[in-house]
């Protein structure tokens, strides 16, 4: 089985850092070592103490964390452990073309409640069904303090216009979603395109810091990607950066939602692994999981699909090291599922081509719950900073 390739540790911020990377790399240390105490948490955040006391006070006024339990010590005073503020959640909405998941979530990421929504054929209806199930997992969770919704969508987002302006694989009104589900809940809701949310999740969750340059590639119906560099996500002019997944590989190939022929997306996402299996053997399959199931009982056919996806994804991340240079190309999508397949094919394709320097490949962390975390940092990136 192909190893995953580990990361260095978190780096502390120098003092030119903005302020809330600090903030950031404190709260992602307690989450991930919780309980811990002042000390050690100097200890492994790289900062000063002078610094860490501040920002846990900080933390501690504004209720994102609390003072747990009391460690032991071989002398002297018993130390406090901080630990995230567990009473504190967010509902994640993770929105499909076709179905939509929804997830009680703490600030560290934990899910505690997933539920999947079918959503109706009739687009009129689409919207009406995802705002009564979000009402209702909030009902059935009355005992939660809601910090707001963090919404995850195909296509790309407008925060100026506060709607979706770019959705070609959505067949209904998306654009209407934050503004109803906010009317419903009285709950603030914070929408982004799934791989900018994604890489976002990395910094706040993940085992990148914010002095790596990274990309995100989402893998799902269609392609995405998030591109983090110098410390925060690249928008571009109408907050497109980022269409990779629409950028033509083959003139001749296949028509695109995007109303072009041949987009990468077309040769690399789960629609084209599911395409490639029906030109090998004539079926059709319901969901990429279903290929999936298959390649894992070693069927030559769905190992033959599987194997021209990703060539075509490795193909289509020469673009990005080419045009981007990142430090890291981070996967998410059912297809990771089969990482130990997948990998190596991915990496053989992307080395075939020259480039000054090969980035790092890697899953996202928790990788089956990557798209529901993402939620999560959504909501923090606006509230915590």
């Amino acid at each position: 089985m192909m190893p995953m390739l580990l990361l260095e540790e978190k780096q502390s911020a120098s003092n030119r850092t903005p302020r809330h990377i600090n903030r950031n790399l404190i709260f992602n240390q307690i989450r991930i070592r919780q309980p811990i105490s002042r000390a050690d948490l100097a200890r492994t955040s790289g900062l000063q103490r002078s610094t860490v006391s501040l920002i846990v006070e900080e933390l501690l006024r504004e209720r994102w964390i609390v003072e747990g339990t009391i460690g032991d010590a071989p002398r002297g005073r018993k130390p406090t452990g901080l630990i995230v503020n567990d009473k504190r959640t967010v509902l994640a909405v993770d929105v499909h073309p076709s179905q939509t998941t929804l997830a009680v979530a703490d600030l560290s990421g934990r899910i505690a409640t997933q539920k999947q929504l079918l959503l109706p054929s009739d687009p009129k209806k689409v919207i009406r069904a995802i705002v009564s199930a979000i009402k209702k997992i909030i009902v059935e969770h009355a005992d939660c303090s809601f910090e707001g919704i963090g919404m995850t969508v195909p296509g790309r987002f407008s925060h100026q216009l506060k709607k979706t302006v770019f959705a070609p694989n959505i067949g209904w009104p998306i654009g209407e979603i934050k503004s109803r589900v906010e009317e419903a809940t009285g709950l603030t809701v914070v929408v982004d395109n799934v791989a900018n949310a994604c890489v976002l999740s990395e910094v706040w969750f993940g085992n990148t810091d914010e002095t790596h340059d990274i990309v995100l590639v989402n893998v799902s119906e269609g392609i995405g990607t998030g591109i983090f560099v110098n410390g925060g996500l690249v928008r571009g002019a109408g907050e497109m950066a980022g269409e990779f997944g629409h950028v033509q590989i083959d003139p001749e190939g296949v028509p695109c939602g995007c109303g072009s022929r041949g987009c990468w997306e077309t040769l690399a996402s789960n629609r084209a692994g599911l395409r490639y299996y029906k030109e090998i053997t004539g079926d059709s399959l319901a969901s990429i999981n279903v290929l999936l199931d298959l390649l894992e009982r070693n069927d030559p056919s769905a190992d033959e699909a599987i194997v021209r996806m990703c060539k075509a994804l490795g193909r289509g991340m020469h673009m990005i090291g080419r045009t981007l240079a990142p430090s890291e190309i981070v996967l998410v999508g059912e297809f990771t599922r089969a990482w130990s397949r997948v990998f190596p094919i991915i990496r053989d394709e992307l080395s075939s081509f020259p480039l000054s320097a090969l980035p790092t490949l890697r899953l996202a962390t928790e990788p089956d719950t990557a798209r529901l975390r993402s939620g999560v940092a959504l909501v923090m990136s606006e509230k915590l900073l």
